[in-house]
């Protein structure tokens, strides 16, 4: 009995390494995971959760654009998250208009123009793919802008994160120092930019949100210093990627939505049972305090 579980448990995961496409599909999201979680330390420290989702709407033309004049598409949705980033910054900074609102206009009016030219421009895309990726049926050329996109994401972070991280973390204190607070904001959104390009194939641009977002929050939850935050992002990050993958291959559904639905029960699991900020814990910890109360009371 026992032997037949360990042999079911290990064909369920050679299985899939028999076929070439799953197993580059496996290590590529392997890589945009691990990129994704680096970065997602940084944003969720910095609070930037809806201009990841800003930029990963804008980059739709671009996308578009890049495949109707046959060019990399990382050229066309880079070109176009970063001028959304411009957009953001200039409106924000000449109009009275708060960082949310101006956000939300920039992010749904480029999306709303990709959808347009999408259906004006007669070309091969699928818009399904374009939301939610496809990362089991990414080219040989997709996978090469990947590796670039998210190389230069971890070398920039790699050559700046002391001062990346001041910036997130105490952006006035950083600017009193001396440091170019104007060239951080502008840096960190060129590499979140390339890590929503690194990652279109993989989780989609919908998707690709959760993966940005996601794996920082688990490391926020479950840590109060950064080092240990960014394992923690990092490990839960891959390891959703990798056994996504595997689900989506075993029960047929999709792999960004098998990656995101894991990453969001390790961050249930974090929200429940983290050993200090957990609701478990707090909750006890509230429940300790008022009898403590009682007892001082009586």
């Amino acid at each position: 009995m026992n032997y037949l579980i360990v042999t079911n448990i290990l064909n369920w995961f050679t299985e899939p390494l028999r076929y070439g496409f799953l197993v580059q599909a496996i290590w590529v999201s392997a890589f945009v995971g691990l990129v994704c979680a680096v970065l997602s330390c940084y944003i969720t420290l910095k609070g930037w959760s809806l201009m990841g989702d800003a930029i990963s709407h804008a980059v739709v033309p671009g996308v578009v654009i890049a495949y109707a004049i046959n060019i990399p598409f990382a050229i066309g949705a880079f070109i176009f998250g970063f001028g959304a980033t411009i957009a953001i910054g200039y409106i924000k900074s000449n109009t009275r208009l708060k960082e949310d609102a101006v956000i939300g206009i920039v992010f749904t009016g480029f999306f709303a123009f990709g959808l347009v030219i999408i259906t004006k421009i007669p070309s091969n895309i699928d818009l399904f793919h374009i939301l939610f990726g496809n990362v089991l049926g990414i080219s040989k050329s997709d996978i090469i802008q990947t590796l670039i996109s998210g190389i230069i994401t971890l070398v920039i972070i790699l050559l700046r994160r002391k001062d990346l991280l001041l910036f997130c973390f105490d952006p006035n204190h950083a600017k009193a120092i001396g440091l170019n607070t104007q060239m951080m904001y502008y840096t960190l959104l060129s590499v979140l930019a390339l890590t929503i390009v690194a990652a279109l194939q993989t989780a989609g641009i919908i998707l690709v949100i959760s993966m940005l977002v996601t794996p920082g929050s688990i490391g926020y939850l479950l840590s109060d210093r950064f080092d240990y935050m960014l394992i923690i992002s990092v490990i839960s990050s891959v390891f959703s990627c990798v056994f996504g993958t595997y689900v989506s291959y075993h029960l047929d559904v999709s792999t960004g939505g098998s990656i995101v639905v894991l990453l969001t029960l390790l961050f249930v699991l974090a929200m429940i049972f983290a050993p200090k900020y957990g609701i478990l814990v707090q909750q006890l910890r509230k429940h300790t305090n008022q009898e403590l109360d009682e007892l001082v009371k009586h």
